[in-house]
């Protein structure tokens, strides 16, 4: 490698380093993506470079536009509603690239009779284990997120005692296959057992829990890539893969976080199966108190301070725009407007941080929870629009519940709650809310684009004295 690619390379790790700080904040998010972007086709052509001529330059070339054909597409007309989905493709096109590059050194080096020390073995099988078990994992996820399969988990009995078994033989096939690689056989078994425990890993769980598991195969398809660095010499793989798996893991810890949560409970609790509310036969007597937009209006006309709660339900209808617009018109009024975002609001980190700053709401508006919870008490209205379990009282209150002691936003403290919702049903953790039925609160029944564009026609005739 010369000194040219080597210099090339560590501009590119520096740039992969500076994207991630950058992304970690909504000022700067736009700058990281840049940082990333040039980092990796500085990568992309320093490696092509260190190679040149390649004796492949045909295979090159087609694999580049094979990826631009899906890549392109899927980024300009995949809609921001649809991000968890397209990430979760992401994961599962490279890690796959990961698993078959792995596959490929694999059957080369035993055909040649190269010798595989044990170092280079053991980065081989665990970059194809965890690269086939990331493929099909990303697939099931998808699946779910796109509603193909059950949100709900999938249980059976023993399903545990299932996934340890059959991880156990493929690590068994792993280590095998490092003391003799020449075991030939043993490399398929380490394949679809990485394969069958990505489907069964993933189908457990429930939709709940989906931004912790996009943040964990992010995790595994950046190791994979690591270790695709290692089997490949290639330094700047290594510092990548290192990077998006220890970030991916990180932020799995923060979701875990903001959910009370331990990583065994979401990969084995199977949560998110529909949860009867512990109020008994009282619940009958609960009363739900409904409203019309030009009520809901009224309300948010003489409010001074109102703090808007987006949730997936946001999402499904993309109503990031008219939300924007009602905040916009709020403000005019001069009423101040506040973001709440909730980590695990979405179905993948950050979900409501996207889609609000794709519609232009101002950043300084957006505000983590930690930091808005204290305004709810000041608050005139809260505005819940599409989350359910992110701002379930019963996690404060309520130590039956599933979601006890899970961080949420304190809305229920607003002097007003509003929240608009399709129906009465509960949210992806499968359980009721009692916020629904507050003295204080007002549901709002609809999609949510339509009724927030109701609102804001109610707020523009009366605006023009109509």
């Amino acid at each position: 490698m010369t000194a040219g690619v080597q210099l090339a390379y560590l501009i590119a790790a520096i740039l992969f380093v500076l994207s991630l700080k950058w992304l970690s904040a909504p000022t700067t998010a736009r700058r990281g993506v840049l940082a990333g972007e040039i980092g990796m086709a500085i990568a992309v052509l320093s490696t092509i470079f260190a190679i040149w001529p390649p004796a492949n330059l045909g295979w090159i070339l087609a694999a580049l536009l094979m990826g631009t054909a899906i890549g392109a597409p899927m980024a300009i007309f995949m809609p921001m509603t649809a991000m968890p989905q397209r990430i979760a493709l992401s994961h599962a096109f490279g890690a796959l690239a990961a698993a078959l590059v792995g596959t490929s050194e694999y059957y080369v080096a035993v055909t040649e009779g190269h010798h595989l020390s044990a170092f280079t073995m053991g980065a081989l099988g665990f970059e194809v284990l965890l690269g086939f078990l990331t493929f099909t994992g990303s697939l099931m996820a998808f699946g779910k997120l796109q509603g193909v399969l059950p949100q709900r988990p999938i249980t059976y009995r023993g399903q545990n005692a299932v996934n340890f078994t059959l991880m156990g033989v493929a690590i068994v096939a792993l280590v095998w296959l490092i003391i003799d690689p020449t075991q030939t056989l043993l490399f398929p078994v380490l394949i679809v057992g990485g394969l069958l425990f990505g489907v069964l890993l993933i189908i457990p769980i429930g939709g709940a829990d989906m931004p912790t598991v996009i943040s964990l195969l992010n995790s595994y398809a950046g190791l994979a890539g690591a270790a695709m660095g290692f089997v490949l010499g290639n330094p700047l793989l290594i510092v990548a893969g290192a990077l998006d798996g220890a970030s991916g893991f990180i932020l799995s810890v923060i979701m875990c976080r903001a959910m009370n949560r331990s990583f065994t409970n979401v990969l084995f609790g199977a949560f998110g199966q529909v949860t009867a509310s512990s109020g008994g036969d009282e619940d009958d007597d609960r009363i739900v108190r409904s409203a019309s937009a030009d009520e809901a209006a009224m309300v948010l006309e003489a409010a001074r301070k109102v703090i808007i709660a987006p949730g997936y339900g946001m999402a499904v209808a993309q109503a990031q725009h008219k939300v924007r617009e009602l905040a916009d018109m709020l403000t005019k009024n001069g009423t101040e407007v506040l973001f709440a975002i909730h980590p695990v609001a979405g179905r993948m980190p950050g979900h409501m941080n996207v889609l609000l700053a794709e519609a232009d709401v101002p950043y300084d508006q957006l505000k983590e929870m930690d930091e808005v919870n204290p305004e709810f008490a000041q608050a005139d209205v809260a505005l819940v629009i599409g989350a359910n379990d992110v701002t379930n009282p019963a996690a404060r209150t309520d130590e039956s519940s599933p979601i006890y002691g899970m961080p949420v936003l304190d809305v229920d403290k607003a002097g007003t709650v509003m929240v608009i919702k399709r129906s009465m049903s509960p949210g992806f953790a499968g359980i009721d809310n009692p916020l629904y039925y507050n003295e204080n609160t007002m549901m709002l029944f609809g999609d949510a684009k339509q009724f927030v564009a109701d609102i804001v026609g109610e707020l523009s005739r009366s605006a023009a004295g109509v």
